[in-house]
C-alpha cells in the first residue's frame, strides 16, 4: 500500500490563525464569571474547543448559507449524511453506539477530523482525528471592560432588570491560534482530503457567521496554510510559526489599542519557502 493510500491523500501541514478582537469577548471562561479568558501575565487565550464549536456549527446548520454555498462549490456536491456532527446538542447517544465503526466514520465528520472521546473504554471508534488546533493567545496583554446591562421591565410597575458587570469585553487584542494537519491519523479515523478542503473553506467563516452579543467583532486577519513537501514533515512547526507571527512595534508588555500597531508578516522568507510546498492566506480565498 502506498504512503498516498495510507494517509488518503493528506499531507502534513502547519497553519497559523491571526485573530483580532475588538469590543467582544471571544471566548468567556466559566470559572469566572465569563470574563474572557486570560492568563496570570495578562494576556488572553481563546481555547481550541472554542473555536472548534464554531465550525462544527456552521457544518451542522444545514440550512444556513455558509453549509449551502460551499456543499455546492465540491464536485460533486457534500452528501449531507456524510456530514453530521458528533458534538452536537442534539445528539442521542443510545442511537450513536448502536452504529458500527465503519458507518460512525461515515457519518461524523468532526469524528473524522478533530477525533473524539466517544468511549473511554475499548477502541472501536476514532480517538485522534486529523486536524489539531492549539490554544489562542494575545500578543500583548489585553484590557478587559465590565459594564452592567439592563433589560426592561416585562410587566407594568415593575422595576427593570440589572446584570450587574454582566458585559464583559476585550478592549483590543490580536490572538495567535497555531494548528496542524497530521497525516498518521487518518488512516485510523477516515479523514480525507475532502474532509480536510471543507474544514479550510469554513475557517474565514467561523467567526463572521457565529456572531453574538458579546461577540460582535471579531475577526480573521490571516489564515495560513503551509504545506510540508512530505508527510511526514520538511520544516520545523516552530520556524514557521514563529515567522509567520506579527509583533507590536512598541511597548510589547502594553495592550494594544489598533491593528496599525503591529508589523505584520505577509510572507516567508526565501529560505523558508524552499523547505514547504506551498503557503496559502485562506482569508483571501473567500
Amino acid at each position: 500500500m502506498s504512503t498516498e493510500s495510507k494517509t488518503n491523500g493528506i499531507v502534513r501541514a502547519t497553519g497559523l490563525l491571526i485573530i483580532e478582537v475588538i469590543n467582544s469577548n471571544p471566548n468567556g471562561d466559566p470559572d469566572r464569571e465569563s470574563d474572557p479568558r486570560q492568563r496570570p501575565d495578562g494576556r488572553g487565550e481563546i481555547s481550541p474547543v472554542s473555536f472548534k464549536r464554531k465550525i462544527r456549527d456552521l457544518i451542522e446548520n444545514k440550512g444556513g448559507p455558509v453549509w449551502n454555498e460551499i456543499a455546492k462549490s465540491f464536485v460533486p456536491n457534500l452528501d449531507p449524511s456524510k456530514f453530521d456532527i458528533l458534538e452536537s446538542r442534539e445528539r442521542q447517544r443510545e442511537d450513536i453506539n448502536k452504529l458500527s465503526e465503519e458507518q460512525f466514520k461515515e457519518r461524523f465528520w468532526d469524528g473524522r477530523v478533530f477525533g473524539n472521546t466517544w468511549l473511554e473504554k475499548g477502541s472501536r471508534f476514532i480517538k485522534t482525528g486529523v486536524a489539531q488546533f492549539g490554544m489562542g493567545v494575545s500578543l500583548t496583554p489585553i484590557l478587559i471592560e465590565r459594564h452592567t446591562t439592563t433589560n426592561p421591565p416585562v410587566q407594568e410597575g415593575k422595576e427593570a432588570g440589572m446584570a450587574p458587570l454582566a458585559y464583559r469585553i476585550v478592549e483590543h487584542g490580536v490572538y495567535w491560534m497555531p494548528f496542524f494537519v497530521n497525516p498518521t491519523a487518518a488512516s485510523k479515523s477516515g479523514c480525507t482530503k475532502q474532509d480536510i478542503n471543507l474544514l479550510l473553506k469554513l475557517i474565514p467563516y467561523a467567526y463572521s457567521h457565529t456572531a453574538s452579543y458579546v461577540r460582535p467583532f471579531v475577526g480573521i486577519r490571516h489564515a495560513w496554510y503551509v504545506e510540508h513537501k512530505s508527510v511526514l514533515g520538511s520544516c520545523s512547526d516552530f520556524a514557521l510559526i514563529a515567522a509567520l507571527t506579527p509583533k507590536k512595534k512598541d511597548e510589547p508588555e502594553k495592550p494594544s489599542k489598533s491593528w496599525g500597531e503591529y508589523d505584520v508578516p505577509k510572507d516567508l522568507s526565501d529560505d523558508l519557502r524552499s523547505k514547504i510546498a506551498s503557503i496559502r492566506d485562506l482569508i483571501n480565498e473567500q
